[in-house]
């Protein structure tokens, strides 16, 4: 079977582990379903995959298939969306606090390949109104910007919301949700092209990175890290909240916890979502017609152009792999 996978961890150089080649079918145990892979699109966790860096510590068992997200067909033609959460078979509760949660690409290999198999409850039918080209994209970046959005902000309708970034598939996921949910939306960029290209994205207005916003906002959510925190625990309005779904830029951070108290503000992290987060985000787009922001589509054997690409922070959007 053709693949895409990690032969190891490499966490200075993560092309190096990265392998294109074939490796053998996996079998569909009871109670799963093989899913024939058409669209899957790369995430910055494929290249903390190829580096080694886990939250298990378990750790990641190598060689694994690469990819958390995908969409294609079941074996009888039915077509489906990965909803990528996977856990304990006796699991009841919020799919995210499950202690042995895991992605494809972790412990399972993952959709970067001719086949996946997951769990029937995690091949989602697709609704005809969406694409295998924009549902591929949707269980990971944008599956978190939704979470982040509906349940972690405390945002309501036509309040304003800060994403620091624009460009990446975190920040235009969010940016696109955010819209049509109606918040004001803000964004931050370094380059007047990445401002440009959030406001066509539909947010409100468009600053460059870490200068002084108009007025503070009650909610900002940053995928950045460490080069935006400062801005972002600045830029909180009193009562805020500060969600963080990660750190292109680095994981640590200093915090001075007087503005936190004296300002009474919430730090709160997020990541992924639950079944029912997907099945309502998938009905969002489907009734209010968002086409979430492809950057580049590459046929699977050209993976690793664009793997350097997000390597090189050079990515635009999502990157889709179609086979």
């Amino acid at each position: 079977m053709f693949a895409v996978y990690a032969t190891h961890a490499a966490p200075n150089d993560p092309l190096a582990a990265l392998k294109i080649g074939e490796l053998p079918e996996s079998d569909a145990a009871e109670g799963w379903v093989r899913v024939k892979i058409s669209h899957a699109s790369l995430n910055r966790h494929d290249l903390f995959t190829l580096r080694g860096i886990t939250g298990h510590p378990e750790g990641i068992r190598y060689p694994i298939i690469l990819g958390n997200d995908g969409a294609g067909t079941l074996d009888d033609g039915t077509p489906v969306v990965i909803y990528p959460m996977m856990g304990s078979d006796d699991w009841r509760g919020d799919e995210t606090l499950d202690p042995k949660w895991h992605i494809p690409s972790e412990f399972i290999h993952g959709t970067f390949a001719d086949y996946a198999v997951v769990p029937r409850r995690n091949a989602i039918p697709l609704p005809k109104s969406l694409s295998p080209l924009h549902a591929s994209v949707l269980g990971t970046a944008w599956l978190t910007a939704y979470r982040t959005l509906f349940t972690k902000s405390g945002l309501q309708a036509g309040e304003t919301v800060l994403v620091q970034g624009a460009t990446g598939g975190m920040a235009t996921a969010l940016i696109q949700l955010g819209r049509a949910a109606g918040f004001e939306v803000w964004a931050t960029s370094r380059s007047e092209e990445g401002r440009a290209q959030a406001i066509a994205l539909g947010a409100h207005q468009s600053f460059p990175s870490n200068e002084p916003l108009p007025r503070k906002v009650p909610a900002i959510i940053d995928n950045v890290g460490s080069d935006s925190w400062a801005h972002s625990m600045s830029s909180l309005a009193r009562g805020g909240t500060l969600v963080t779904v990660g750190g292109t830029t680095g994981l640590e951070v200093a915090l001075n916890l007087l503005p936190v108290i004296a300002d009474q503000l919430t730090i709160i992290g997020s990541i992924m979502g639950t079944l029912k987060d997907m099945e309502n985000m998938i009905r969002l787009i489907a009734q209010t017609g968002i086409e979430p922001e492809i950057g580049v589509v590459l046929p699977m054997d050209r993976a690793e152009e664009g793997f350097r690409a997000m390597w090189q922070g050079k990515t635009r959007g999502k990157t889709v792999f179609t086979r």
